[in-house]
């Protein structure tokens, strides 16, 4: 047996007083003066023995309720190995606050459980004792070590958070706090509800940092979620109808039914339908959004859940462009087929320009170039071209017939494009096009035989060779017509034949040659994302309008909140990181000026919190590994119990108390009832 605190055992030495007084008291004489005593003398012999006898009794009683009340305070304990250390103490508290733990237990949120759990186990220690409360913010702050009221001040501080942390990184963070202190004996504690998708410590088996983990378990298990949001065309037309699809996720065990589902855009909220979705299963529906505006849109999908709610919500953005604008970019003059095909579509901005006059700096206005039968091509054009397309750009090439040989090659290597070998006039007819490219795609009901491809006169050979080559229209002999290659985020086309009718008879293909310079000239930014998930993409891009590099751009957010993002320029990208100060889902605007939006991001909260999938005790206990500590506690009343056996051995200070109580009591029978 040892004692927690054996300095207090000195105050055993004070069980002398009582019997000093004892003796004290008891050796007083006092004389009592009476008539005849020689009746009396028999019974006041048997009654001051029988006194005597009460009173030792009596002194017994005192001296061993005052020796266990001393040991209770030197709280002895038997150790449960021979490892067993005394010492200060540094712990590590871990509180998981990730939504996942806003779930009922008992009418009460996990949270609250685990910070109540957190609370006694803080207790359970000495208030010299060190503390770290670490939660999923992994702020500067919760890498100090506290006081215990300081601790349980900060515990009680602890909110709902949409960050997820995994266990390993958890594990790692309380390691490098605790390495920070100077105490002999060091653990760490992880209340949390231990989800699959986080728990991924496996085997731990460090011998210098006891482990201890209490999981948290959900009495209601249901969660509906929005699990994500998209478009069927990449690029928003202004009045146009798109359909816009939505996926709603069941991650409970049960089939649910008359889920409400609705889509809220430009201040109102129109009804979706109303959804039955089958056990661990998704079901996808589809909204019809009439675009009636330009610029950037926001909306939003919701549906109503309890008590997981979070995820009841799918926030959304997207650009309408006002126009699109095309250049052309010719030696002579402009190929009048192209412009009446560009000028024939609404919304569609034809500008043509002679290659000697071009100003690369308004590349970026533009969402499709069109070079047509160009002669000869500059280094300085190719590479600004080439920046255009890595930036999103399309780049439409039709070489000239008589163009410079090398000077093509030379600005198709400039793109890691396939290199021409030579022209040569051979009539060629196109036999088939590719409807599973995007430039295609959805164009055509059907693909029959009355459908009039191009053929040409003459046409470049090219090396045969992918590089990222995808063939788009095709001659019978199997060479390429038309094919793309992607470049960064935007797109290189290149014909096998010149524009020029004298050559190739594309352009009176009014329908092949007009939906294909449709399609490359919204295929600009196709992979533009409309939703951004929060603690995961920290780094966006969006384009610069302002060129000037001292400019601040600021990030204006939900409940007036605006901040500065860490900013950097590349070209006319601007790359931003949000540093975790994105935490709330919602529409965040881009600006220099709050009146003028340059881009609109929509951030929604991580879905992997969503699913209601729990590692069990014993399956914790096997991926833990056995020098992993499980405790399981009902209540804080078994926790702390729990708690001191584990962190001291079997404790016996509740036995000394008891017992002290027991014999104060024996006592005060004694005096009570012997008369």
């Amino acid at each position: 047996m040892q004692f927690l605190y054996p300095l207090f055992l000195l105050s055993a030495l004070s069980l002398a007083i009582p019997v000093i007084l004892h003796l004290f008291y008891f050796r007083r004489f006092k004389k009592v003066y009476f008539t005849n005593v020689r009746f009396l003398r028999e019974v006041m012999e048997e009654n001051s023995a029988r006194s005597r006898l009460r009173n030792l009794l009596a002194l017994l009683m005192r001296l061993l309720a005052l020796l266990w009340l001393v040991l209770a305070f030197a709280q002895p304990f038997f150790p449960d190995t021979p490892a067993q250390k005394q010492g200060s103490r540094a712990v590590s508290i871990y509180i998981d606050n990730s939504f996942s733990m806003g779930a009922l237990s008992q009418d009460v949120p996990l949270l609250e459980q685990a910070r109540a759990r957190a609370r006694e186990v803080v207790r359970s220690f000495g208030p010299d004792d060190q503390f770290q409360v670490l939660s999923n913010d992994f702020s500067g702050r919760q890498q100090r070590l506290l006081s215990q009221q300081d601790a349980l001040a900060a515990i009680d501080g602890i909110q709902p958070s949409p960050e997820s942390r995994t266990m390993s990184l958890v594990l790692q963070r309380q390691k490098q706090a605790l390495a920070a202190s100077r105490a002999t004996i060091r653990s760490a504690w992880q209340i949390s509800d231990f989800q699959r998708s986080t728990m991924d410590i496996r085997e731990y088996a460090d011998s210098t940092l006891e482990l201890n983990l209490i999981p948290l378990q959900a009495v209601q298990e249901r969660n509906i979620s929005i699990d994500s949001v998209w478009f069927e065309s990449p690029v928003q037309m202004l009045n146009q109808t798109s359909p816009v699809f939505v996926r709603v996720r069941n991650h409970s065990g049960d089939p649910v039914e008359n889920i409400r589902l609705s889509l809220e855009y430009q201040g109102q909220t129109k009804p979706v339908g109303v959804l039955s979705i089958p056990a661990r299963a998704t079901v996808t529906d589809t909204a019809m959004l009439t675009i009636l505006k330009t610029g950037w849109q926001e909306a939003r999908f919701s549906l109503t859940d309890y008590p997981i709610q979070f995820d009841d919500h799918y926030f959304f953005s997207f650009p309408v462009q006002e126009r699109i604008r095309v250049l052309a970019i010719h030696e002579g003059s402009e190929n009048r087929y192209l412009g009446a095909a560009v000028r024939g579509m609404p919304l569609f901005e034809l500008n043509a320009q002679n290659s000697q006059g071009l100003e690369y700096s308004r590349f970026q206005e533009y969402q499709l170039i069109v070079l047509s039968d160009l002669l000869s091509y500059s280094s300085g054009m190719a590479d600004e071209l080439r920046r255009y397309a890595e930036e999103g750009g399309n780049v439409l090439l039709f070489p000239a017939a008589e163009a410079n040989l090398e000077g093509l090659r030379s600005f198709l290597r400039s793109f890691s494009a396939n290199e021409p070998l030579g022209f040569a006039k051979i009539n060629k007819q196109a036999s088939s096009l590719n409807v599973e490219s995007f430039v295609f795609k959805d164009v055509f009901e059907t693909v029959n035989d009355n459908l009039r491809l191009p053929s040409v006169q003459g046409a470049y050979r090219f090396q045969q060779g992918s590089n990222g080559e995808e063939p788009l229209l095709q001659f019978r002999d199997g060479t390429a017509m038309l094919s793309g290659y992607r470049i960064g985020k935007g797109n290189l086309y290149v014909s096998a034949a010149p524009l020029s009718e004298n050559y190739n008879n594309l352009v009176q293909s009014g329908e092949i040659f007009i939906p294909m310079l449709y399609k490359m000239a919204i295929s600009a930014n196709n992979d533009l994302r409309i939703a951004y998930t929060i603690g995961r993409d920290e780094l966006l891009e969006a384009q610069r309008q302002d060129q000037k590099a001292e400019s601040v751009f600021k990030m204006g957010g939900p409940g007036k909140l605006e901040f500065i993002p860490e900013q950097r320029s590349a070209g006319n990208t601007l790359f931003l990181g949000m540093g975790g100060q994105v935490r709330e889902a919602g529409q965040y605007s881009l600006y220099l000026n709050p009146g003028n939006i340059l881009h609109t991001f929509s951030f929604n909260y991580d879905r992997r919190e969503s699913v209601m999938d729990y590692v069990g005790s014993d399956e914790l206990a096997a991926l833990a590994g056995p020098m992993a500590k499980i405790i399981q506690a009902k209540n804080e009343t078994v926790l702390a119990a729990q708690i001191e056996e584990r962190g001291r051995g079997n404790t016996l200070w509740r036995w000394c108390l008891l017992a002290a109580l027991l014999f104060l009591a024996a006592e005060a029978t004694i005096l009570r009832l012997w008369k």
